[in-house]
């Protein structure tokens, strides 16, 4: 990595267009701030998110765009007021690099709701460069929005749970949801869903699965441990778990009716939305209003959430569901990914990659 006064080269992997399509890319970021932490990336995971980004499917997308926001790596270097972390410790950096740090969210330690939140790739830094993520050989990150990785936790297994993990740690904490003996469903078992059924287990709870076809029976059930496995078209067994479920952890990233789901709520039952849907989705009030149901979202979590969830998930001996992959087989695991051909999570060992031309 060349330096120069007041920047440095680095090499990732960036979308050049809406093809999507990943390819060698040489920028420059900032040097070492006060505040800064310069990592080295280990390791980083694929979101679904990614693939909406560099194709440009929510319509804001900016090129060239280095995208990655599950980042596992090693600090190189800090800032001289960094005082959380040192030279050789394996960090996490997930969604979100920046915020205001004045508004109600900031002050109250939710600050992935400020409104001035910058994303860690396609979006503009404070000092006007474009923010790039966790495919590339480095990241300047202000320590903040950094995280230490519990000892004995590898740096491919925590990567997912950067993203996948807090998404749906985040609202079952913030919902009162962490108590043991509830009942609770997982619609959708990609990246996110698969650490939903892992998540709610370890905290004691009943866990359904619900698909729309019986290809994942054997492994939701056998493999992630999951209590029942219900396909979505099977309307018999849609009635007999009308009314069963304290919570329903949405993760479908593509238009679906919520009605059949809203069905399975119990009285307060809630429905959480976690999938990034660019068209509107319908229902029919009376089935919210007669159990006073509620729809609701929830956003990645907070840093301090983030602390929380890796400790429990070191606590619980809990681990993502991983195929491992080099730089070169990018553009493979994106379209895969898109066919929902993973289980659960593909993650780059940037580390391990020729990132270069």
């Amino acid at each position: 990595m060349g330096s120069l006064e007041t920047e440095r080269t680095v090499v990732g992997w960036a979308a050049k267009d809406p093809s999507g399509v990943l390819s060698p890319y040489s920028y420059t970021i900032r040097n070492t701030g006060p505040e800064d932490i310069l990592l080295k990336v280990l390791s980083c995971g694929i979101c679904h998110t990614d693939i909406h980004q560099v194709k440009n499917d929510l319509g804001m997308s900016r090129y060239p765009m280095v995208p990655g926001h599950e980042v596992v790596g090693e600090v190189v270097e800090v800032g001289s007021e960094v005082t959380k972390f040192g030279v050789g410790d394996v960090v996490g950096v997930g969604c979100i690099v920046g915020s205001c740090r004045s508004c109600n969210p900031c002050k109250s330690d939710i600050e992935q709701y400020c409104n001035k939140k910058i994303w860690s790739y396609n979006d503009v830094y404070t000092d006007g460069k474009p923010t790039q993520g966790g495919f590339a050989q480095s990241m300047i990150v202000d320590q903040k929005f950094v995280v230490k990785i519990p000892e004995g936790m590898s740096p491919e297994q925590a990567a997912p749970l950067l993203c996948a993990g807090l998404t749906v740690y985040s609202p079952l904490s913030h919902f009162g949801l962490k108590k043991s003996g509830l009942r609770g469903g997982i619609l959708g078992l990609g990246g996110v869903g698969h650490m939903g059924v892992k998540i709610a287990k370890a905290m004691g709870h009943h866990v359904t699965v619900v698909s729309s076809s019986d290809k994942k029976r054997e492994e939701a059930l056998e493999h992630l441990g999951a209590d029942e496995y219900l396909v979505s078209s099977d309307a018999t067994r849609m009635q007999e778990f009308a009314d069963t479920l304290d919570y329903l952890i949405d993760t479908v990233p593509v238009f679906h009716p919520l009605e059949p789901y809203l069905s399975l709520l119990k009285l307060d039952g809630k429905l959480i939305l976690m999938g990034v849907i660019n068209t509107p989705l319908q229902f029919l009030t009376p089935l919210v209003m007669l159990g006073r149901k509620s729809i609701t979202g929830s956003f990645i979590g907070s840093m301090k959430e983030t602390e929380e969830m890796l400790e429990f998930c070191k606590e619980k001996g809990l681990t993502s569901t991983i195929e491992v992959v080099k730089m070169d087989y990018i553009n493979t695991a994106m379209e895969r990914l898109e066919k929902n051909d993973v289980r659960y999570r593909f993650v780059v060992d940037v580390a391990g990659s020729k990132l270069d031309p």
